[in-house]
């Protein structure tokens, strides 16, 4: 499979942690080539147009998004993930919604205390009163950037806790904000998607063991980039914890697939923490699409579970590959967004986007007529097929589940505009037919499809199935319709030739919805 590498542009002069994409890239890269895929790096800037004549040039089957900042800020890393959605095209990681949303830190707090999940309290200049000690930090930025000890106020000189944030802020250059500084342990989980729930990865403690008394037990930037710093030297992690901590490490683990399923995050992700002295824990940060870097602590996670970083790539791009493309995003129209977007984008925002839409699976009387207009605006089908589609309908109608047809209609304004047909294949423990997928021409590459496919599969995995078979026309006017099924990570199994006529070949095709024993 083609796959973009799509990265925020670096140069020379950048700081470590900008120029650390770079060792990113990489190790994507050589996990993909032994992976057998094929992948391009395209560096990512504001000039978001030019991003996209790349992509639409050799568009790929999917993108590696490793996008962390963009014009110099993690705030605007997002748009990268939004002009995707305005693309179509699949891509790994937390979509842009939620990927803006943890970028702020204040405003995924603001999530977290609403579903009752454990943050510290916080003060930005437009409210919030804290008393020390407190930390200040950047809103927007991850990898440390502008945290030191400095960052920790300790004692109340007279000044307010916005005296503070707006004196960090005039320093650093960034918008900041204060949260209330938790003294004692610091840990992180990484987790990786593979299913319906993601694997928690072993949990990793932050060493501060080797710090003289006084000094802040913080994981600040030198830590983590400037290899003369002490502080690079002296926070290690560690794996190995006493049976006592059981119970804390399980609360944390519940915490994290808690954040996962908050946030609807998707490939990989970490979430930070730290434990007071009464053992209670607060949850810090989410990080999405986190550093997959050698020396990173995901990577460090995955060794100690013993996983590869290629089979961690391998369900970054599974989930990737399942994942619906309409609605996943934000839409330029969003007030918050619409000033940051480009001009091309504000020009023309909604191109490729299609009305709302909803999915059924009841079957109706009208969908006969429906399934025949669709089928029939493709010019694919000759006229016995789609009387085929049809009688599908018809036979469900008729006898109801013991047709052994199932359907999914999507609909748009109260019109069906695309549908699919599946089934179990009764004759075998796990496996299931996919019969028919189809959207309306004037819909097509609008993302329908793989809405009505990933809706498929959910099904299937619930229901116990293992692998759906489809049957296509190898014909070159069939070669969309391919594409779509390989861009979703379906393999062509077999070629039989001449099967539907001379020159007519079927193409069989398998993808696996669960992993099998």
């Amino acid at each position: 499979m083609k796959i973009a590498i799509l990265h925020n542009a670096v140069a020379d002069s950048d700081a470590p942690s900008d120029r650390d994409v770079l060792t990113q890239v990489e190790t994507v890269e050589q996990a993909l080539k032994t992976l057998g895929h094929v992948s391009r790096r395209i560096p990512c800037t504001l000039n978001l147009e030019a991003v996209e004549e790349s992509l639409t040039a050799d568009r790929p089957g999917v993108v590696f998004n490793l996008v962390e900042s963009l014009g110099g800020s993690d705030r605007l890393a997002h748009l990268a993930a939004v002009l995707l959605d305005d693309l179509d095209l699949p891509y790994t990681g937390t979509h842009s919604t939620n990927l803006h949303l943890t970028n702020n830190k204040p405003g995924a707090k603001e999530r977290l205390r609403a579903a009752d999940l454990p943050t510290a309290d916080w003060a930005t200049l437009k409210g919030g009163t804290l008393g020390p000690p407190y930390i200040i930090k950047a809103i927007w930025e991850h990898a440390s950037v502008g945290l030191d000890d400095h960052a920790i106020i300790r004692t109340g000189d007279g000044s307010t806790v916005a005296d503070q944030i707006e004196s960090r802020s005039r320093q650093l250059g960034r918008q900041c904000f204060a949260e209330q500084f938790i003294e004692g342990r610091e840990f992180n989980l990484a987790l990786l998607a593979n299913g319906e729930l993601p694997h928690v990865l072993p949990p990793a403690e932050i060493d501060f063991s080797t710090f003289p008394k006084g000094k802040p037990r913080i994981v600040g930037y030198a830590a983590k980039w400037d290899e003369r710093a002490f502080e690079f030297d002296n926070t290690p992690r560690k794996f190995d914890f006493p049976p006592a901590d059981a119970p804390l490490l399980d609360t944390l683990r519940g915490l994290a697939i808690a954040c996962w399923r908050l946030f609807d995050l998707r490939g990989y992700a970490r979430v930070d923490f730290r434990v007071d002295s009464q053992g209670r824990p607060w949850i810090l940060e989410i990080n999405v699409n986190t550093f997959l870097s050698p020396d990173a602590g995901f990577v460090a996670a995955l060794t100690r579970a013993k996983l590869s970083i290629e089979r961690a790539v391998e369900w970054i791009l599974e989930d990737a590959l399942k994942a619906p493309t309409i609605g996943r995003g934000v839409s330029p129209q969003t007030p918050e967004l619409v000033g940051q977007l480009p001009a091309r984008a504000k020009r023309n925002p909604s191109a490729k986007r299609s009305p709302a839409t909803s999915l059924r699976t009841e079957v109706h009387p009208t969908d006969t007529a429906a399934v025949r207009r669709i089928v029939e605006s493709t010019g694919l089908f000759r006229p016995g097929e789609t009387d085929v589609a049809v009688e599908l309908v018809q036979a469900f109608l008729d006898k109801g589940p013991a047709s052994g047809y199932e359907f999914v209609f999507a609909e748009q304004k109260g019109e069906v505009v695309a549908y699919a047909c599946f089934g179990r294949n009764s004759l075998t423990v796990q496996s299931w037919d996919l019969y028919w997928i189809a959207v309306e021409k004037s819909l097509q590459g609008h993302g329908l499809g793989r809405v009505l496919l990933d809706h498929v599969q959910q099904h299937i995995a619930a229901a116990g199935g293992g692998r759906v078979y489809i049957e296509t026309s190898h014909r070159a006017d069939y070669q969309a319709t391919r594409g779509f099924y390989e861009r979703c990570g379906y393999k062509l199994e077999a070629v039989l030739e001449d099967f539907y006529a001379p020159g007519d070949s079927k193409a069989i095709y398998v993808g696996q919805v669960r992993n099998l024993p």
